[in-house]
Parts: C-alpha cells; structure tokens; sequence
C-alpha cells in the first residue's frame, strides 16, 4: 500500500507537525480535566503538586504535574483509577502482579474501539492487509497481547488465528497447515517456535509461508532480530506498548521507514522523556526514561505515566509523529552488580557475538557474604555441537567480552541445545536468588 494510499484510510498519520500538536493541545486539556474531575487519585496529586487542569496552556505546561508510577495504580487496586462509573467498562485488563499487587486497566467501548484502530494502523503500516491471515501466539486473557492483537488484526479485515501462548509443537504444525502471512509474538517465543518448525522443514524454517512479524511485549537486540528474520525468512518489526497506557500498539516500526524505531501514534499518547535520576525532561535525544500521558482514554487516563523504558525519542522518518529509539532496557529491570548497572539486553548483545550459541539464556544473580556474582547459562545452537576445549574457549571470550563491553565479571556455562526452559510468553531471563534486605 502506498502512502498516499494509507493517507486516505488514516489521514493523521500524515498531519503536519503543527496539525498533531494542535490535537494534542485540545486532547490534553481535556485528559487533564478529565482526570482530575473523575479520579480522586489525580485530582489530590493535582493538589499537593499545587496544579489545575486551568494552568494548562501550552504542550510544555505538562511538566507542572505530576508523575504516575505503577506503585500509584496499585495503591489504589482494584477500580478506583477508574475515571467512569463500572456500567460503562466493558472490559478489565490486567498485570501478572509478580512483583506485587497486579496494575489494574478498564477499557470503555471508544477505547476499546480505539485500540482497535491503532493496532489496524500499526500491521497496515507494518505491510499487513485485508486478506492476510495472521497468526497470534500473545497469551490471550488479563494480558493486552493476545486480545489486542485479535481486535486489531480483525479491524484490519484480516483472518485471525487465535493461537496464544503454549502448545509450541502445535504452533509449529500450524502454521505449516494453515500457512498464515504473519505472526504477532514475542520474540523469545518466536525462537521456541522456530525450533519447532525447523524439526517438521527438514531444519529449514525460511520454507513456512510467514513473510511479517510484529514482535512485542519485551526488549529485544538487533542480532535478535537478524537471527529471526534469517531463521524464518521474514521482515521482523517492532510493536510497542503497556498495559497501562493501552496495551500494544501505542507505537510501530513502519514498513516505508525501515527498521528505525516505532513510530508513536502522536494523536493518542503524548510522550516525554526524562531522566530516572533527577526525573527532569531531557532535550530531544537525549537518552532517559519514556513517559507517556494518554490523551484519548475514557476509562482510565493515565498522566506522565513512568514506563521504566529506557530510550529516546526521534523525529519521524515518512511521518511527523516522533519514533522511539531501540529500548535499552528497563530502569526497574537493572542488574545492580558490585555497583555496575546491567541490562539483560547488555548480556544478550554479547551472546549473539558468538555464532556457535543460540539467543536462549538465563542470568542468575547470587550473593555470598557482602560480594554479588552474576552466572550465565547458555545453549548451543547445535546439540553437541563442541569439544570441551571448544566450548571452554567460548567461555573464556564471552566472559572477556562481557567484562570488557558491560563492565561486570561474570561464571559462564554453556549447556546443550534445548537445557533452557523455553518461554511460552515473555522470556524469564533474570533469576535473582539474593535475600533482600
């Protein structure tokens, strides 16, 4: 589909920066009232911050209110973040709650309806179309993912394959039966996947029909996204979203832009970046933590929400709304070892160096005494595929580099094909075996 094309299906994609701004002047004002007339959360942390919806006048007046933190919706479990009465929610989503309460999120039907949209907008502007089948291995439920996915791919006017998570042999198998043109699925995922699919194409899996994959839901390298795209013998593009500003499809790499960060559906979200530390706005650029305001959510606006991703935002490339620069990681998923900050992304960088081992690995952090050591596990990409001498070698130039590049000594083991459990989600990298204090 050309640009000119998807500009009379969606025109605001292509609105002039001036245009978007102005949409996001008027969008603001009224999620800030909103907000503040309907959820007593929003309308104390107003007070206390000493702000009105009224000293809003201009886009940089954002920066006089206040943060939103997931420790905010989780104080306030299970509804009362809620900005309408519960007869116009129509759906509830919400967060695993692994590290505590789970972040609750209610849609009313204009945001579901929008969502919808956004993710049409996101595959049509990833090169999906009325007529394709795509096949969704997101976990279906109180995950956005899976249900996401479906609405928007069917708003699209596309064949969904309902899938979800799990059943790894059975999504190998049907994707060779059914032969769908596309996959939503995290990447970690998707190699489990291919795994299986190299077992039933004679260990090509380039063979399967897939020619698109819209990737989410967790960071991801570049040598990731090679490995995949050469594996399975597609384009990989990157979808982006949280729970609690929508769920997937609050930006999208774009098929006429290249492989140069999602683009953010400006007339929806309004982001910022700012630094983790000081929590002031950084210039455009600048590398810090993404925070999102929603201006269009009915159910549950959500102001300056801190999404802990660490990235940076870009002008746009065939559109005028701002991209996001690759997620470096996550500000509440850092390592902390021996006083060096690591990102799991870090670690997995430095795996993909090596063409002998495969992208599935596991971090474990221990501590004896005072003094924090940080293990990898990880697999060969061909069972026995190594000597010890060899695999010793590999050990000892990934340990060298890891130390070198990251800045942190590290135990390494590199185990046989398929020792790793594999994800059936979003991959568990991390295992921290340390007894808080």
């Amino acid at each position: 589909m050309s640009i000119q094309q998807q500009h009379t299906v969606d025109s605001i994609e292509f609105a002039s920066r001036d245009e978007i701004e102005a949409l996001q002047l008027s969008r603001l004002k009224w999620t800030l009232t909103h907000a503040y007339e309907n959820v007593p959360m929003y309308r104390k942390k107003f007070n206390d911050a000493g702000v009105h919806p009224d000293d809003f006048k201009q886009l940089s007046d954002i920066e006089k209110f206040p943060y939103t933190t997931k420790q905010d919706l989780r104080e306030n479990y299970p509804f009362n973040t809620f900005a309408v009465p519960m007869n116009q929610i129509i759906r509830i989503h919400a967060s695993s709650g692994t590290t505590g309460r789970p972040t609750v999120v209610g849609y009313t039907q204009q945001d579901i309806d929008n969502w919808a949209d956004l993710i049409a907008r996101s595959l049509r502007s990833a090169g999906a179309g009325k007529g394709d089948k795509i096949h969704v291995a997101y976990g279906y439920g109180l995950f956005t993912g899976g249900l996401g996915a479906h609405y928007g791919a069917e708003r699209l006017g596309a064949a969904v394959i309902p899938m979800s998570g799990g059943q790894t042999e059975k999504q190998a198998q049907l994707i060779a039966d059914f032969k769908p043109d596309v996959i939503m699925v995290t990447p970690s995922y998707c190699l489990s996947i291919i795994d299986e699919l190299e077992k039933i194409m004679g260990g090509d899996a380039s063979k399967c029909s897939l020619r698109l994959g819209v990737f989410g839901a967790e960071p991801w390298t570049e040598a990731l996204r090679t490995e995949i795209e050469t594996r399975l013998g597609i384009k990989a593009l990157d979808i982006y979203g949280l729970s609690e500003v929508m769920g997937p499809g609050v930006a999208m790499e774009c098929a006429d832009s290249g492989e140069s960060g999602p683009t953010i559906w400006e007339d929806h979200f309004y982001p910022e970046i700012i630094s983790p530390d000081t929590l002031q706005p950084l210039a455009a650029g600048d590398n810090g933590e993404l925070v999102f305001t929603t201006l269009t959510k009915e159910a549950m606006p959500v102001i300056r929400y801190r999404t802990r991703d660490l990235t940076h935002l870009m002008p746009g490339v065939n559109r005028h709304m701002r991209r996001i620069g690759k997620i470096t990681g996550r500000s509440d998923d850092m390592m902390i070892i021996r006083g060096v900050n690591v990102f799991p992304s870090q670690i997995e960088e430095q795996i993909m160096q090596f063409k002998e081992l495969s992208p599935h690995y596991q971090l474990e952090i221990s501590r004896k005494g005072n003094m924090d050591s940080l293990s990898i596990r990880v697999e060969l990409k061909q069972p026995d595929a190594l000597t010890y001498d060899e695999r010793c070698n590999i050990c000892h130039n990934l340990k060298h580099r890891i130390k070198s590049m990251v800045g942190v000594s590290t135990r390494i083991s590199i185990v046989n094909c398929g020792d790793i459990p594999r994800s059936q989600g979003k991959a568990e990298r991390v295992i921290d075996t340390r007894i808080a204090i």
